[in-house]
């Protein structure tokens, strides 16, 4: 049975998400059923667009044009300047995302980068970003970031938090459950049944026995030989700087590291315009780019759409259709 198709939310309409949304529909022409909830006078219009009722129409529309569902927003686009007065239609294009793909009426949701700043001028935005909003809207308790590409799979066990704070914020809780939701993630949304995991250690040469740092020690190894003896397939610790060869990525389904640019520093060199920001412990698939608004280019037709396609395929492929 083919899946529905995913719900792509618009983000900054200020930014480049409006022209990115028109190239992936003429990449795709209707190849990948999605459809694009905004404001449809912020298109730049070089590609056809037709407003549709209902995500159910989106399929066969999207053969002759970009399928909208459409909102009404306070004001048109200026590119490359946020408006505040965009903000509540931001924040009702992904509730009606999370409310179709919940309901069943959308497979995944995809969204475009938001300008975190003008929503919290326009309209009292108080989440950190994107995933955290998410995390609300869906009732999660916990969710996980991911980035994903062909070449590699990576979550940060830590993220947006000084390099100075990543020793005391990582303890053997937050490890054991950023590696369990990765683990079930594996096996539920990428259908791999026992999946290979690695991990990073914390310090240079994943601590050497103890003489450069006692983490690997204290807190990684007996998170991980606890989830051994439950059955999961699990490497570690390793030293960080020889788990991204080639032969070495062939090797495992994800890599689990400890800090943020441990895991995307490598994931960004070898994949930087394929890479797709997948949330972890969502009940529904959420995928985004892995870049943000682009302001800089905005409205100079520059912008290149290969994340968000790659995050549009990666969704449908984890939603059960096939590219």
């Amino acid at each position: 049975m083919t899946p529905a198709p995913i719900a792509v939310s618009c983000g900054e309409p200020a930014g480049i998400g409006p022209e990115i949304i028109e190239s992936c529909w003429r990449a795709l022409r209707g190849a990948l059923p999605f459809y694009w909830i905004g404001d449809p006078r912020h298109l730049p219009g070089s590609v056809p667009h037709s407003v549709i009722a209902s995500p159910a129409e989106a399929a066969e529309t999207g053969a002759r044009a970009l399928p909208v569902l459409p909102m009404t927003f306070d004001g048109l686009r200026v590119p490359g300047q946020a408006q505040p007065t965009h903000a509540k239609g931001v924040i009702a294009a992904i509730e009606a995302g999370v409310a179709q793909v919940t309901s069943g009426a959308a497979s995944a949701l995809c969204t475009l980068p938001i300008h975190k700043q003008a929503l919290a001028e326009g309209a009292g935005f108080a989440y950190p970003g994107h995933t955290e909003f998410l995390a609300h809207l869906a009732d999660a308790d916990e969710v996980v970031m991911m980035l994903a590409s062909d070449m590699l799979r990576v979550v940060p066990v830590t993220i947006h938090i000084p390099l100075s704070a990543v020793a005391l914020a990582l303890t053997p809780d937050l490890l054991e459950r950023r590696l369990r939701i990765t683990h079930q993630a594996m096996q539920a949304r990428f259908g791999i049944a026992n999946p290979r995991i690695a991990v990073a250690g914390l310090n240079p040469h994943a601590g050497e026995g103890g003489r450069m740092g006692l983490e690997e020690a204290q807190v990684i190894t007996p998170v991980l030989d606890r989830l051994r003896a439950e059955g999961m397939q699990i490497a570690g610790p390793l030293p960080a700087d020889t788990m991204f060869h080639a032969a070495a990525r062939a090797r495992y389904d994800v890599a689990v590291c400890m800090y943020h640019d441990q895991a995307l520093i490598p994931i960004k060199t070898l994949d930087f315009d394929r890479g797709v920001n997948v949330t972890l412990g969502l009940p529904f698939v959420r995928t985004s780019p892995d870049h943000g608004t682009a302001f800089d280019i905005a409205g100079t037709g520059q912008a290149n759409p290969s994340s968000t396609l790659a995050a549009l395929r990666l969704a449908w492929t984890m939603a059960g259709g096939t590219v």
